[in-house]
């Protein structure tokens, strides 16, 4: 049993300082797709939106 809660705390340790680094630049870019691709189904939701209730 020590020793599985040893493998868990080392990683979730592994894990918790991965996950404090800085983003590289592809991912600055993947995130900024993802922003500018959310964005433009949002605004072809609302303009959809906009034609329904014009045609209402």
């Amino acid at each position: 049993m020590k020793k599985l809660a040893f493998i868990l705390i080392i990683v979730l340790s592994i894990t918790a300082l991965n996950s404090c680094r800085e983003k590289t630049t592809g991912e600055k870019v993947e995130d900024a797709v993802e922003s500018a691709a959310d964005d433009a189904g949002d605004a072809v939701e609302d303009a959809a939106d906009e034609v329904e209730d014009a045609l209402d």
